[in-house]
């Protein structure tokens, strides 16, 4: 059976693994909190527009920074809540197959926490789309290699977020083929190649230097 990092086999189930980390609502919380802090930027110009009409109709200097404080700690408040509860859950971290050897089911494992199980042959397809962005002549930067996954379930499709590819992607979609086989999911790989734009210059070609000499 092919292997690959990616998949990693336990006990009673084998995983898929997108990304590392922990999760569940505690964790997703904390990592939400960062994201948070974009709310009062992005809501500054009504902010400020209370603080100047406020300063205008005559409010003192410390009234007019508490009301901000108050309005600011409100925005970062709404902001945590909204992708607390929004965003942050779709992040797939990994999809676990259960039992281990020949799974009758799976779920998908989010940063919010895990799904519910579902039955294996909820899952039709696993499409697999191997993008590579080769150099362009003349540039010294590696090509760019990402792995796109894509889940379709019945009723609703996922695609968790592209993944670094330093390798050959077969041995995954060899070893995921024979994991779900007896499932009769299919597996698809795909590749797309394309070429990197070539940088822009800067310099532009002009006239002579010395246009300003002539014979006399």
């Amino acid at each position: 059976m092919a292997t690959d990092p990616l998949l990693q086999q336990g006990p009673d189930s084998t995983d898929l693994v997108l990304h590392s980390g922990p999760a569940g609502p505690v964790w997703n919380a904390l990592t939400s909190a960062r994201s948070a802090l974009l709310t009062p930027l992005a809501l500054g110009v009504p902010t400020l527009l209370v603080a100047f009409y406020m300063a205008v109709a005559g409010a003192r200097a410390s009234t007019v920074f508490v009301v901000v404080g108050v309005i600011a700690a409100l925005e970062y408040l709404l902001g945590w809540l909204t992708t607390a509860f929004s965003q942050a859950p779709r992040d797939i971290l990994r999809v676990e197959f259960a039992p281990a050897g020949v799974p009758a089911s799976l779920r998908l494992v989010r940063s919010a926490g895990p799904d519910h199980w579902l039955p294996i042959d909820t899952l039709r397809e696993v499409k697999l789309t191997h993008k590579v962005v080769e150099p362009c002549e003349g540039d010294r930067k590696p090509a760019l290699s990402t792995l796109a996954l894509e889940l379709l379930l019945q009723g609703s499709n996922e695609r968790p977020a592209p993944l670094p590819c330093n390798g050959d992607p077969q041995p995954l979609a060899d070893a995921l083929e024979t994991l779900l086989a007896p499932a009769a999911v299919v597996v698809e790989l795909r590749t797309e190649r394309s070429t990197r734009d070539e940088p822009r210059s800067n310099w532009y070609s002009g006239g002579s230097a010395s246009a300003n000499s002539g014979g006399g």
